[in-house]
């Protein structure tokens, strides 16, 4: 169990459960008003701390900079929603709902205080007593029904020694951020076929017949043969033709980068404030004369 001391150590801290996983940030801690000690740490869960959940302290411990209850996060998001009064106290019976939900015998937290020889409330074994709504410090006298709980905001208030005093408190918003997938993309290759066109120069032989004069420079060529005969010669035409090959050559890398883009977003929330405001009475010379004769 947290005490007094580690309230202010408490107080906007992280809350993790047993197994190291983030509930929340602790915003409010009440306390019994019977034994004066903490009892209940509110706890912000939510994007943005968009609900509250109330959590007991009583088997809770500070672990370097952060507060460890031993409850599952999905256990105390899931929490009944209770409400508190304008004082600032749980009633009886969001108690016992609170306390049943966590699986905690609710006779057996009566029973953790007993009333000492002075008249105050102090921890410690015995049974259940007819209690009044006790200060945080358990200093005031014994009622008719147990004491509720009393609430503690972001600073401990300890009993007022100064009764022309009193203590002003706000609740300031604290924005965060959080990181969550946004999209993906992909770098996808795949295969497409076009038409390429290109002029190549071709060439084919064909048959010219060349008539030439028997001359001095042919004769000899010309009269080697017989006088009168048959014949014939054959030639054989070439022609050529497109021959098309392919060939595959790495002409660029692609990859994929991300880039962050920063924008401001406003975000809107509510906070609360407490107003202090003095009244003042005037007294007639009739009142005072009256108030003499009293």
């Amino acid at each position: 169990m947290i005490t007094r001391e580690e309230i202010a150590n408490v107080l906007d801290q992280p809350v993790y459960d047993g197994d190291g996983n983030k509930i929340g940030d602790a915003k409010h801690v009440f306390f019994d008003d019977m034994t004066g000690r903490p009892e209940w740490v509110s706890v912000k869960t939510g994007m943005i701390g968009s609900s509250e959940s109330f959590v007991p302290v009583r088997d809770a411990a500070m672990v370097q900079d952060h507060l460890e209850v031993p409850y599952g996060k999905d256990q105390v998001k899931g929490a009944p929603s209770v409400e508190v009064d304008a004082g600032g106290h749980l009633s009886e019976s969001e108690e016992h709902r609170l306390y049943d939900y966590y699986g905690i015998n609710f006779d057996s937290v009566l029973s953790e205080a007993e009333r000492t020889d002075d008249g105050r409330w102090a921890a410690g074994p015995g049974t259940a007593g007819a209690a009044g709504a006790a200060g945080l410090a358990g200093t005031e006298q014994a009622g008719t029904a147990r004491g509720t709980t009393g609430r503690q905001d972001a600073r401990d208030r300890a009993d007022m020694t100064d009764e022309n005093a009193m203590t002003r408190s706000e609740e300031q918003m604290h924005i965060g951020v959080e990181r969550r997938e946004a999209g993906r993309a992909t770098l996808r290759k795949y295969v497409v076929t076009e038409d390429v066109q290109q002029t190549v120069p071709v060439t084919h032989e064909e048959v010219r017949v060349v008539r030439e004069p028997i001359t001095d420079a042919n004769r000899d060529e010309a009269l080697a043969g017989p006088e009168i005969s048959e014949a014939e010669h054959e030639v054989t035409l070439y022609a050529e033709r497109p021959v098309v090959e392919t060939e595959t050559v790495p002409v660029e890398r692609v990859r994929m980068t991300t880039e962050e883009h920063t924008e401001n977003e406003t975000v809107r929330g509510q906070v609360r404030k407490e107003r202090i405001e003095a009244e003042t009475e005037s007294f007639t010379e009739d009142d005072e004369m009256r108030r003499g004769r009293e």
